[in-house]
């Protein structure tokens, strides 16, 4: 099992990136960058890369829709090029808040956009030209929407680092997951408890790796969350910092009936917890949302406790099939932290 980190910053993403550099030394194998809609991706990756020289630097995730097939595929060889080969190209729709709200881009077609963009970025690093006629059409012809109608096919410009760039998928829905075990090089989920993931999605899974594309190995999973490793009740008591994230995606990712997550709490069988939860925080009773996350999932979902238990909750995560465990440590030295769970998973 490799480790991860999402890279976490208050305000200051340099220092952020500046901190990977001891947890790279202790062991760490990859880093990814979140966009959302704050500072960019690619330009913390790209300083990631100067500062760096063996963890994996992955986009956390880039959405498809506000860059078109061929930026997402310069983007990928560019910075594939500047870290020398230690790219992921982390992809997923996002939601149409940030997507219509935020770029002014139509939420539209998720499943078939994602399947297009994979294939043609594969293809593209390939220095095959972009030619596409679905969801996009490349070259753009007069008929949907050209106005020289002088477009040609076009390959990349520059030779990348590689022909080849993972491409991982960020998704909840059965049918997105189905199509990310059939097309992607990795899936990411989120929220993830390892003991109720194959009633949510075992049979998505199952489908899409049986149509899995010729060549891909087999399918690679991040999951994970908070790690802190101690006795007595003040480690257990750390589990509370992580109610206001799991209450912000239940209660307030999405409207009713149009939040993802919300949907993936109750599959986990949190029914009557997911509604309250969602009412109160989308009425900005915050506080109460939280106190309502089931203390079954947060234990469950992340790796907080001693040393015995949390090495049960990374056998868990193996169970489950994740081969990349998400880690953010909450210690006063996390490096150590990192060099302590390397030695366990190694």
């Amino acid at each position: 099992m490799r480790l991860a980190t999402l890279l976490m910053y208050d305000g200051n993403p340099r220092k952020a990136a500046d901190d990977v550099v001891a947890l790279e030394r202790a062991g760490l194998d990859s880093v990814w960058v979140a966009e959302a809609y704050g500072f960019d991706s690619p330009t913390l990756m790209g300083y990631l890369a100067a500062k760096t020289e063996t963890v994996q630097i992955g986009s956390g995730i880039l959405n498809i829709y506000s860059r078109t097939p061929g930026a997402l595929l310069q983007t990928a060889a560019g910075l594939d090029n500047v870290s020398q080969g230690r790219a992921i190209l982390g992809l997923g729709v996002s939601g149409p808040q940030v997507i219509e709200g935020f770029h002014g881009v139509p939420y539209s077609k998720p499943m078939a956009r994602t399947a297009e963009v994979v294939e043609i970025i594969r293809r593209g690093l390939k220095r095959e030209p972009l030619v596409a006629d679905g969801t996009f059409h490349l070259p753009l012809t007069k008929e949907h929407g050209a106005v020289t109608g002088l477009g040609k096919p076009l390959k990349l410009l520059t030779r990348p680092e590689r022909d080849t760039i993972p491409i991982w998928i960020a998704a909840l829905g059965p049918k997105n997951v189905e199509q990310t075990a059939e097309i992607a090089d990795g899936w990411i989920p989120h929220l993830f408890h390892p003991e109720k993931a194959h009633l949510v999605w075992g049979d998505a899974l199952a489908a899409g790796n049986a149509k899995r594309l010729d060549g891909l190995a087999p399918l690679q999973v991040m999951a994970g969350g908070m790690l802190a490793i101690g006795e007595g009740p003040e480690t257990k008591a750390l589990l509370d910092f992580a109610r206001p994230i799991f209450a912000l995606y239940v209660g307030g990712m999405g409207a009713k009936g149009k939040n993802f997550y919300n949907d993936v709490a109750r599959a986990y069988g949190y029914e009557k917890e997911a509604e309250e939860i969602q009412d109160l925080y989308l009425s900005g009773k915050k506080k109460e949302a939280e106190a309502l996350v089931p203390s079954e999932w947060l234990e469950a979902a992340n790796l907080v406790g001693p040393e015995s238990y949390v090495k049960e909750r990374i056998a868990a995560f193996a169970e489950a099939g994740v081969t990349d465990l998400n880690i953010t440590p909450v210690s006063d030295d996390p490096a150590a932290t990192v060099a302590q769970v390397k030695e366990w998973v190694s």
